[in-house]
């Protein structure tokens, strides 16, 4: 992916998930880089519509009931899988992944070759074909969402003492997650036809990551291949995942041989510069072998990849040590170790701030600027989307007026397998009012704020479902957009909260209405990239409708369950004091930087007085400044220009770098973005095949990895008691 481009008229659209999906020349033929489809297949009269606002017509039609017993289970498991992950991933840097793909391959590889080995013995199983296999997906996405909120806005309800412990707020953590997800999921169900059919064409909105898990799933059902394929594609996945799930477990025991290379405390070690590169180790400078973050870079590219790295190298190389040796930020010292990261209640304060700390505001200050310019380059979606609704609700007659092209495929649709009215407005009422009440007894919200939360949750994500229908963005690293997003209603609900007298219902009110719009906006992008997968294939909507919702209850268990475990076994993730990553006993595992600038957000809008200090306030400023021109320059930028796109620095993820100290995964992903780029440039055909494998079972792996040693950590036979310290600083890896 690469960031924000927003596709106009007829100019090349790209799309990175596993493979590249492209309109070319004057047909807008998609193409793809994927070798799933061979050269005999397209002899076979198996080649991609000319028109990617068309449904492939060369996928078999449905026989007998998609919506099984065999399709949810694979499906909701992978999603937790995928859930877990996501959980052990966001809390470590802040990245997500999506089940979609993961789930249609595995669901390919495992549901296939099981129908067709009971089949050989007699037994009578339905065939296994696409729009099945759409649901496993289906399954599989809905239930591997929901965790964003418990790598950003819970974890800081409990930082600020808004909230008792997660496992006596366990019932409730379930009800607001389930209510949010379902409010979302209701809400966006009626626009199926508005996204995927009115305004497509107008907007270019083709879904890339959902069009490219459409081709995956096509890819394998036609092609004669397609069974080995997968299979293959299922064994690289296994093999990767079993890698990174022992590293994980294992690495603990001798982490600084395993995991953590401390390169220049060897070096101090060796006597030359000793002095220089144990500041840089103080730093946290060195290189961590974590297969998750390799994988990730191998996905998002060099582009998302390098400007985490240099928003490292400003944060922490640059700028964090000219703030210290000019007095504007101070370290701690405990034990004659240093730390520049804390944020405790000494060093969280304008007058006395850590380098953490001073960074923090302008990189929140960049993210906030960078999705209010992103909102306004939108305002053609807005436009587009106001004028429709404003011509479909006004009267029958102007409705009918009302024109757009037609797509193919919607006139095929059978009111039996459409979504009725009666399938999501009384379900939809009765969420908004089961959420007043949980806010109002749970968490003390009037019905007022929630309605306005939930307002703002609905208005956003639309923009969320336009911006994951024009770039793709959401799947890979779906925290950033939805996180942005969610500071929007921060923002918006700490305004309307200003000169509180009570500041503590101020603070929970601006966390949940930004939880409320998060999730919410999670499983809105979610459904409707899934409707354009089941448009593709042609998937009746309501059966896939159906799957979300089941896929959203297990999540709505699973994401709570999975913060439970981890919160338990490390419980810095829920104290400022022990996030300040300072060495020693005291270094949490999971820097959570999603948590610090949620929290950052939440104090600046609540407080009476500035918690940023003045030197910080000013270089967030320039800041925003430049990352709203950047965004402008990205959207607006036209012809020849449009070459240097590619190598615009992501300036959101550049921002996330100072919120976060751990310099490690940005170099891991880079060193995955650059593997993969080598890889694909000497390779292709291997790439295209197997390069989401690896990255996704590396991923999942480590992320199921991180789930076992907070289990070991929780009955005591972590590496924190059975480790050696072989090549680790002083105080400990």
């Amino acid at each position: 992916m690469s960031g924000y481009a927003r596709p106009t008229g007829s100019q090349p659209i790209e799309m990175a998930d596993m493979r590249e999906v492209h309109r070319t020349g004057e047909s807008g033929r998609i193409q793809t880089a994927s070798s799933i489809t061979t050269e005999e297949d397209e002899d076979e009269d198996t080649a991609l519509p000319t028109d990617p606002f068309e449904p492939f017509n060369d996928v078999e039609p449905a026989t007998g009931s998609i919506l099984t017993l065999r399709a949810l289970i694979v499906g909701c498991l992978c999603g937790t899988l995928v859930n877990a992950a996501n959980l052990y991933l966001g809390l470590k840097a802040g990245w997500t992944d999506s089940a979609n793909i993961f789930g249609s391959i595995i669901g390919f590889a495992v549901l296939q070759p099981l129908t067709s080995y009971l089949s050989s013995l007699g037994y009578h199983c339905q065939h296994f074909g696409p729009q099945e296999n759409n649901i496993v997906q289906t399954a599989a996405t809905a239930a591997g969402g929901l965790s964003n909120v418990f790598v950003s806005a819970v974890p800081a309800l409990y930082q600020l003492g808004l909230l008792t412990t997660p496992s006596k707020d366990f019932v409730r953590l379930v009800a607001i997650t389930a209510a949010g997800g379902y409010f979302g999921l209701l809400s966006a169900a009626p626009l199926r036809k508005f996204f995927i059919f009115q305004v497509a064409r107008d907007l270019q909105l083709i879904f890339p990551s959902s069009s490219a898990t459409a081709i995956t799933i096509r890819g394998m059902h036609l092609a004669s291949s397609g069974a080995y394929e997968a299979r293959q594609k299922m064994r690289i996945l296994a093999y990767s995942f079993i890698f990174a799930l022992l590293l994980r477990v294992v690495s603990q025991y001798a982490i600084g041989i395993l995991w953590d290379w401390h390169i220049f405390t060897w070096v101090a070690s060796t006597g030359v510069l000793a002095d220089t590169a144990m500041a840089i180790e103080s730093w946290g400078w060195f290189i961590e072998w974590t297969p998750a973050f390799i994988g990730s870079g191998m996905l998002v590219g060099v582009n998302v990849a390098g400007s985490f790295f240099l928003g490292s190298i400003l944060a922490w190389g640059i700028i964090g040590p000219y703030l210290v040796s000019h007095g504007l930020a101070f370290a701690k010292e405990t034990d004659g170790l240093v730390s520049y990261f804390s944020l405790s209640a000494e060093f969280a304060d304008a007058n006395h701030p850590s380098p953490r700390y001073w960074l923090l505001w302008p990189g929140v200050m960049c993210m906030v600027a960078a999705a209010f310019t992103e909102l306004f380059c939108q305002w053609r979606a807005i436009w587009i989307a106001a004028c429709s609704l404003w011509k479909t609700f006004k009267t029958r007659r102007q409705q009918r007026e009302y024109t757009y092209t037609a797509i193919g495929g919607e006139k095929n649709l059978s009111k039996e397998d459409d979504i009725r009215l009666w399938m999501w407005l009384p379900g939809l009422i009765g969420i908004i009012v089961a959420t007043c009440f949980i806010t109002s007894v749970q968490f003390e919200m009037s019905v007022a704020e929630t309605l306005l939360a939930l307002t703002l949750a609905f208005l956003l994500s639309l923009l969320a479902i336009h911006a994951s229908g024009a770039t793709g963005l959401k799947p890979l690293y779906h925290t950033v957009p939805l996180s942005s997003l969610s500071k929007v209603t921060q923002v918006a609900l700490g305004i309307t909260t200003q000169g509180s007298a009570n500041i503590e219902n101020a603070q929970r009110l601006n966390l949940l209405g930004g939880a409320l719009t998060n999730i919410g906006a999670n499983q809105a992008c979610d459904l409707m990239g899934d409707f354009r997968v089941g448009f593709l294939l042609g998937t009746p909507p309501r059966l896939q409708y159906a799957a979300q919702m089941i896929g959203t209850l297990v999540a709505a268990l699973v994401a709570p369950t999975m913060f439970l475990i981890f919160s338990s076994a490390y419980p810095c993730i829920l104290s400022t004091e022990e996030t300040a990553g300072n060495g020693g006993s005291h270094r949490c595992e999971f820097p959570a930087p999603s948590v610090a600038a949620w929290r950052a957000i939440v104090l600046a809008a609540t407080r009476p007085e500035s918690p940023i200090p003045r030197s910080s306030w000013v270089f967030s400023i320039a800041m925003a400044v430049l990352a709203s021109a950047m965004v402008l320059v990205k959207n607006f930028c036209a012809g020849k220009w449009n070459r240097i796109q590619p190598y615009y620095p992501n300036m959101m993820i550049l921002a996330m770098a100072f919120t976060l100290p751990s310099t490690q995964y940005g170099t891991a992903m880079l060193i995955g973005a650059i593997i993969a780029s080598i890889w694909k440039k000497r390779r292709p055909d291997g790439f295209d095949k197997y390069a989401y494998a690896v990255a996704a079972g590396a991923m999942a792996g480590e992320g199921i990895g991180g789930v076992i040693n907070a289990i070991l950590s929780a009955i005591g036979l972590d590496g924190g008691n059975f480790s050696t310290t072989v090549g680790c600083p002083p105080g400990g890896c």
